[in-house]
């Protein structure tokens, strides 16, 4: 009975920022002291399904920066990575990959903005790219860190003492091995691009309009149903990631 009562709290804890973002989006002049809005419409949906509105711009430009921070970040890291294990002076790499975590994302963004306003990616889409990258990778360095243990690399030397190339031994040996991890960082990675703000907004100059981005808009603006639009669609992706990870992920490791 407890259990099922536990189930249900948290099942409902889960579902109700859905319910209640759902109904802004779809509402209309809600004033107080009602407790729903007075009005409902599917104007909202149907700028971002149909027309070319400032949030169907924001999702595409989130999922461009999304993906391709995640597919960098976790090529990149597992590469890295890899040969900071094999590295002599180990731990000093590492420490240093933690060091964009030390500082908040506002202050990380005013000592690197100055590379960016001389490359003239300040503004710009790229430039959000790489600065998100700057949080990214070091995570996926840090990560893949426990998937070098000693075992994976002597399977691997014993895979090239056999006379299978670095193409080879990278193919049919590490990949198979790593692949559950490698899926794990690019979605966790997508996600730290997903919801990041300060750098966002520093080195986008608040011309690149992620939904992070157009929700604090919407919400200086008084514009709740926007908002709660906005916010809806940042909330979609982490649920159907996380049951992508429960679905395939988890069980198959």
């Amino acid at each position: 009975m407890l259990r099922n009562t536990l189930t249900v709290i948290l099942v409902s804890a889960v579902l109700l920022p859905f319910l209640f973002f759902g109904i802004l989006s779809v509402g209309q002049a809600w004033f107080y002291p009602g407790i729903l809005p007075q009005r409902f419409t599917w104007d909202n949906w149907q700028q971002l399904l149909v027309g070319q509105s400032e949030l169907q711009l924001g999702l595409l430009i989130s999922l461009i920066l999304g993906v391709g921070v995640a597919i960098l970040a976790t090529l990149s890291g597992f590469v890295i990575s890899k040969e900071i294990a094999r590295a002599k002076h180990k731990n000093r790499w590492l420490l240093l990959a933690y060091w964009p975590f030390v500082l908040s994302p506002v202050v990380l963004a005013v000592l690197v903005q100055r590379f960016f306003l001389l490359t003239g990616m300040s503004g710009e889409v790229i430039g959000v790219l790489l600065g998100q990258l700057i949080l990214a990778f070091p995570f996926a360095v840090i990560f893949f860190q426990s998937f070098w243990s000693q075992q994976v690399l002597q399977l691997e030397q014993q895979s090239q003492t056999l006379g299978a190339s670095a193409a080879y031994t990278l193919k049919k040996v590490l990949l198979p091995l790593a692949k559950p991890m490698l899926l794990i960082c690019f979605f966790q990675t997508f996600l730290i691009s997903w919801f990041e703000y300060g750098l966002t907004q520093f080195i986008g100059l608040g011309k690149v309009k992620t939904l992070t981005i157009l929700v604090f808009k919407y919400i200086n603006e008084a514009n709740i149903f926007h908002a709660a639009l906005a916010s809806l669609l940042i909330m979609l992706p982490p649920a159907l990631l996380l049951w992508l990870n429960k679905r395939f992920v988890f069980r198959g490791i």
